[in-house]
């Protein structure tokens, strides 16, 4: 340590306070005062020149009070701290020199080192609450909060220690009562954790925070936007716009409403919080799945009770087409997906096939290429190309035949299919 920064082992020499403020204490000065402190901070050295640019003629006085010569003539002013510190220690203002009179002029100088290593230990202390959290409730969870303490992501969010023990303390109870059964809405969660209905609201440092926890309990893939979000937080039975959250279904079975349905011959809207409260009891063995509501409204017009398991994604899949797909594949059905055949049909088979695993229903390279052959005035493609895993020649089968195909064009071989 440096030697302004030691405990001395004699008690320090007296500062004449009165000669060193009229020396030193000068606001003309204040910038070298401020740079001695700056280096004593470091540990670094009282040695060397210092340099002030564009010195106003009342600092260049000052410094020449200070060493009883007149400092160069340059643009810039350049003072030796070996000489200020020899006239401190000569004159009798500061026999110990010039670290401790700085000390004395200003107060105690804090080394960076220190307030590093408090601040370290404030960060550490602030992660209490998942320490806690893991010993007591969710050891699965270990991996993810060291992962939370190094990425920075909670330092980005909290700012302050103090401000992240409180927040992580949150995260830390909503993650012990998750997940939830039955299901509950996500602001009657948070109102009856927090007090606070909207403290799990979009965008919240709190939100962002639980929501992460949340994939690592339940494996849940990570992903962006609205319907992520709202999937998300379902999956450990929490409801975000349970009630807006809709997919159409058609000859499915296995609660109440989708017998009443069934027996119609009628289409069925069931929400994300049916289907979490009352998921079906049954099973089919195959369920097709189409991404427009024309086909589903078709099939229901002209197969009605005859129409085997129909669900309609109505475009992007919603919360509650993924949460009605998982969980009939969890319980046996084979899904047998078709779409458009554009980019963006492709983009979202490709959504939903990363969330849930289905089979192409008339939806390959073959099937595209039979039905541009059966559809001489179909319109031009347009958009950014996308890929095609489930058949990767769909894709370039597109691009070579350059026209876009809708599910209600081929859909007299939908209705043949649903019909057999």
């Amino acid at each position: 340590m440096s030697e302004y920064m030691d405990t001395p082992r004699q008690p320090a020499a007296p500062v004449d306070r009165d000669r060193l403020t009229r020396l030193l204490g000068s606001p003309d000065l204040a910038w070298l005062v401020d740079r001695v402190r700056r280096r004593m901070a470091r540990d670094e050295p009282l040695t060397g020149p210092v340099t002030l640019t564009a010195p106003t003629a009342a600092q260049r006085a000052a410094v020449e009070r200070l060493l009883g010569r007149a400092p160069g003539a340059g643009r810039a002013l350049t003072v030796r701290l070996d000489a200020v510190d020899a006239v401190l220690r000569r004159s009798g203002v500061s026999p110990d020199g010039l670290g401790a009179a700085v000390t004395a002029l200003t107060g105690p100088v804090a080394r960076l080192a220190d307030v590093r290593e408090r601040e370290e230990r404030a960060w550490r202390d602030a992660c209490a609450p998942l320490d806690d959290l893991i010993r007591t409730h969710r050891p699965e969870l270990a991996d993810w909060a060291e992962r939370l303490r190094g990425d920075g992501l909670v330092r980005r969010l909290a700012r302050t220690p103090r401000t992240a023990k409180s927040l992580l303390r949150d995260t830390a109870e909503a993650l012990r009562r998750l997940p939830v059964e039955p299901a509950v809405s996500l602001p009657a969660f948070a109102a009856g954790t927090f007090g606070d209905a909207h403290a799990l609201d979009d965008g919240t440092p709190l939100a962002t925070l639980v929501l992460s926890g949340v994939r690592t309990l339940t494996g849940f893939p990570d992903g962006s936007g609205a319907e992520w979000r709202r999937e998300a937080w379902a999956s450990v039975g929490l409801l975000k716009d349970a009630l807006a959250s809709t997919v159409l279904a058609l000859g499915l079975r296995g609660t109440l409403a989708l017998e009443w349905a069934a027996d119609a011959g009628e289409p069925a809207v069931l929400t994300l919080r049916q289907l979490t409260r009352h998921p079906p009891r049954t099973a089919p063995a195959v369920v097709h799945v189409c991404e427009n509501p024309a086909v589903l409204a078709a099939a229901a017009d002209t197969l009605g009770t005859a129409c085997p398991p129909l669900v309609c994604l109505q475009g992007q899949p919603s919360a509650a087409a993924l949460t009605l797909l998982r969980h009939l594949h969890g319980h046996g059905s084979t899904l047998r997906y078709h779409g458009d055949f554009d980019w963006g049909g492709l983009r979202i088979a490709s959504a939903l096939q990363c969330r849930v695993p289905w089979h192409p229903w008339r939806y390959t390279a073959a099937d595209y290429r039979a039905a541009v052959a059966a559809t001489p005035l179909a319109r031009p493609l347009a958009g950014t190309p996308a890929t095609a895993a489930w058949d990767p020649d769909l894709s370039a089968a597109l691009t070579e035949l350059g026209v876009r195909i809708e599910e209600e064009t081929v859909l007299d071989y939908l209705l043949t299919d649903l019909g057999q």
